[in-house]
């Protein structure tokens, strides 16, 4: 019972830096009332700048994609309890999300700015469409699965972790990824980009297109033909005509780091 406590105590608290870090991720890249945003005036000289950046950019996906991978995980768990493989994930996500908000190096020199009033207004509303897109996303899927509070929370119950059924709830049969649609429009929909803004937004945008490459490759091992004829039903992230959408249920694919997911800032 001590095990399963301190099991639940550890995913509880990975989840609560999960949470502020989401949180915060949203203010960095708004430049919302946080002391470290994405935008602003430049700390240092270019060129060290953009390496800054980078590295911590590169950390990052390093990080969310090796740990997300079946061979990383299978041998994770020779060292990691399986209950809390999960939550051990979110928690180094977050960790290299706090290292990018620490670090990050503001870069100034404006790309484009917006100043008409109705035009910054439906920018920021698809802003926060795009983070909202997001976290909904998640809870249709099952947000605490998701982040491993089930995980930890079962046991101490005495119930055995079940897998959650893979479905298509409604955003799933308009794109195959919503929640990295959620993402790229939080990333884009600014009306002020700086060159560190663009940086970040193609980086991030780059990585989520690689990502669901090796997502979609574990996902069609896994479900084999019923996957393959769902991604020939339904585009990957940007959402098309009725004519294209899945009509019947099939496997969902999980959001960002395939098993063990977690949303990009």
């Amino acid at each position: 019972m001590t095990k399963r406590l301190v099991f639940f105590a550890y995913g509880a608290v990975a989840y609560l830096i999960f949470l502020g870090t989401f949180l915060y991720a949203i203010a960095f890249v708004g430049g919302i009332g946080v002391p470290t945003r994405l935008d602003g005036d430049p700390q240092s000289p270019l060129l060290t700048a953009l390496a800054i950046d980078a590295a911590l950019l590169t950390l990052f996906a390093v990080q969310h994609s090796v740990m997300a991978r079946r061979w990383f995980k299978e041998w994770w768990t020779q060292i990691v309890p399986w209950t809390i493989e999960r939550s051990t994930f979110v928690l180094f996500a977050s960790l290299a999300l706090i290292a990018l908000f620490w670090k990050w190096q503001p870069i100034g020199m404006p790309i484009w700015t917006v100043t008409d009033p109705a035009v910054r207004a439906v920018l920021w509303t698809l802003f926060a469409a795009g983070w909202g897109t997001v976290l909904v996303v998640t809870f249709l899927i099952n947000h605490f699965d998701l982040f491993g509070l089930r995980h930890v929370w079962l046991p101490l119950i005495g119930k055995p972790y079940t897998r959650i059924e893979f479905r298509t709830p409604a955003p799933y049969r308009y794109v195959r990824h919503p929640l990295y649609f959620g993402f790229l429009l939080a990333f884009w929909m600014t009306p002020t980009m700086t060159l560190a803004h663009l940086v970040f937004a193609i980086a991030t945008t780059a990585y989520i297109v690689l990502a669901i490459q090796f997502e979609e490759r574990d996902l069609i091992s896994e479900y084999g033909s019923a996957y393959e004829e769902y991604r020939k039903r339904v585009p990957m992230l940007l959402p098309v005509r009725g004519d294209r959408l899945a009509t019947a249920p099939q496997p969902a694919p999980s959001p960002i780091g395939s098993r063990s997911p977690h949303p990009l800032p």
